[in-house]
């Protein structure tokens, strides 16, 4: 493909006629072979029109034809049949020529000299092209000739390389946030240990023994007996000597950032009560994380208040008897030591019970220290267990978490050891339906004097019931300030008859809202739920 550009000066056009080759027009400074005289058009700018209709420019070496002639740009293009431009052009000194990147082809015109013969080019690999450019001044013509070379597939090479280099750069990236993404985690978790080991040395005169990773595994001969598993971490039954069986908690290795590890022992470190559990010992072995308790033979409370195992009904009154040492041991977390021990998941399946069914409170992971005269503690999230958890603290719109939010889980806890002695059978098919709200139902049921259609095996169950309902329904008050401390609630379980029904805790919330306090409980069955993020 070859162009021409050419700059006039004073041309003369002597032949206004205008001549046609198949569509092409023919003017000055070109001239129609044949048909107009030699003046008609500048030196060496000869057409010639074949027999298919084509416009032909003859050069020395070759003959190429016209593609098109743009006589406002004054330029003109060209190519050839045989596509071997190459071969056809009178090699041209190369000292004499500027290289322009932008032009793909030849051009050339009458150069005054001839260029040394070089190594021809595979037409399937190169593309030679020239621009030239002719300028008349009043000092004659000046011709300059212009080459550039283009080797076939270097766009190709090119955008290889750049599709090279962009999956390198996209893989560097990536190998740098992977790195990094490690180095973090592996900072993060040295921290976790440093800050672990701190408190560790900073608590010594209260914390329990400390066992070696390997240790805890020859306690339970290599975790070959498990007894549950929770949201964070797996109980395995253990051995300290041939009397003397424990509970070994190891916790999860991806789970929080050892603040739960940290407020097991902190906490259970201060505590001597009969319905606390006691921690034996603890684990803090590089990654490895565990607590060893007391091991409790007969389980969790959950087993023996949940239909429709009545195989397990311990009978209304070990039931009481549960009931006051819960409360017991709640009244001397919040009261019994140096700081108020604040529970926040208070639910059957951490009341443990010894082989006497003595109840022993369990698992401090979300437990929270405070002075005894800070009636209120601020948190970042909510904690505990769906159905137990107090409204504020699952939300601030509630008002600030203190421990009447202990009251709070406690008294749903004492419902649903009566809900859970509930016959169904006695239940109409509208209660039965998911609408109800069970503390609702058997407020309603109390406040009509109605009987609580409970499982019923001697004289005096009905009256246990009774009371285990209304103290559990005067700790469930909607607003903190409406329900008793736990002082007040031993006192209630320990007196006899004369309680009376509490306020509905629910006669100030509208329809709308007790849509929503029945929600807060509806999976008050469903204790392996995990704390739900604060609303705002």
């Amino acid at each position: 493909m070859i162009t021409f550009l050419l700059e006039l000066g004073a041309g003369q056009n002597q032949c206004e006629e205008v001549q046609w080759c198949g569509d092409q027009d023919i003017r000055f400074p070109f001239r129609l072979k044949g048909r107009q005289p030699e003046h008609c058009g500048y030196p060496g700018f000869e057409l010639s029109c074949n027999t298919r209709h084509e416009t032909v420019l003859e050069l020395p070496t070759a003959k190429f034809l016209v593609s098109w002639i743009d006589y406002e740009s004054q330029a003109i293009e060209l190519y050839n049949s045989d596509d071997c431009l190459v071969t056809n052009i009178q090699l041209l000194n190369t000292t004499a020529f500027h290289f322009y990147n932008e032009y793909n082809m030849f051009a050339f015109l009458n150069c005054s000299s001839t260029l040394e013969r070089t190594q021809r080019s595979n037409n399937k690999e190169n593309n030679i092209g020239c621009r030239m450019k002719i300028r008349n001044g009043s000092r004659g013509s000046e011709t300059e000739c212009y080459i550039h070379q283009v080797i076939k597939g270097q766009n190709e090479s090119t955008k290889t390389l750049a599709s090279g280099v962009c999956v390198g750069a996209f893989i560097i990236i990536v190998v740098i946030i992977i790195a990094y993404r490690v180095y973090s985690t592996n900072k993060l978790e040295k921290e976790n240990q440093l800050r672990v080991e701190r408190f560790l040395e900073d608590y010594k005169a209260l914390k329990p023994s400390r066992y070696s990773y390997a240790d805890i595994k020859r306690i339970t001969d290599q975790f070959k007996e498990k007894l549950g598993q929770g949201a964070y971490g797996t109980v395995f039954k253990g051995n300290l000597s041939s009397d003397c069986s424990v509970a070994v908690k190891i916790l999860n290795s991806m789970k929080g950032d050892g603040e739960d590890f940290i407020n097991e022992v902190s906490t259970m470190g201060r505590i001597h009560h009969v319905n606390v559990t006691r921690l034996v010992g603890f684990c803090a072995d590089g990654f490895h994380r565990g607590l060893v308790y007391q091991f409790l033979t007969n389980g969790s409370l959950q087993k023996y208040i949940s239909l429709p195992d009545t195989k397990y009904f311990l009978g209304w009154e070990k039931l009481e008897e549960i009931a006051l040492g819960i409360a017991q041991g709640i009244e001397y977390l919040h009261q019994g030591c140096d700081q108020q021990i604040l529970h926040f998941d208070i639910k059957p399946h951490n009341i443990l019970l010894d082989h006497n069914f003595t109840p022993k409170i369990s698992d401090f992971g979300m437990a929270k220290l405070c002075s005894k005269d800070q009636s209120m503690v601020s948190m970042n999230t909510a904690r505990g267990t769906m159905g137990y958890i107090a409204p504020e603290v699952f939300s601030r719109n509630f008002g600030k978490a203190s421990y009447k939010s202990d009251v709070y889980s406690f008294g749903m806890l004492l419902l649903e050891m009566v809900g859970g002695r509930k016959i169904n059978t006695d239940v109409t098919a509208e209660e039965n339906t998911s609408e109800v709200y069970y503390p609702e139902w058997i407020y309603n049921l109390l406040d009509e004097g109605e009987d609580l259609r409970i499982h019923i095996e001697k004289e005096g169950d009905a009256k246990i019931a009774k009371k285990l309902a209304i103290v559990g329904l005067s700790c469930i008050q909607w607003y903190p300030v409406n329900r008793p401390s736990m002082k007040v609630a031993v006192q209630m379980l320990e007196a006899g008859e004369g309680l009376s029904v509490p306020s509905n805790p629910f006669a100030s919330i509208a329809d709308p809202t007790k849509t929503t306090t029945r929600s807060l409980a509806a999976n008050r069955m469903k204790p392996e739920l995990e704390a739900i993020a604060e609303l705002e």
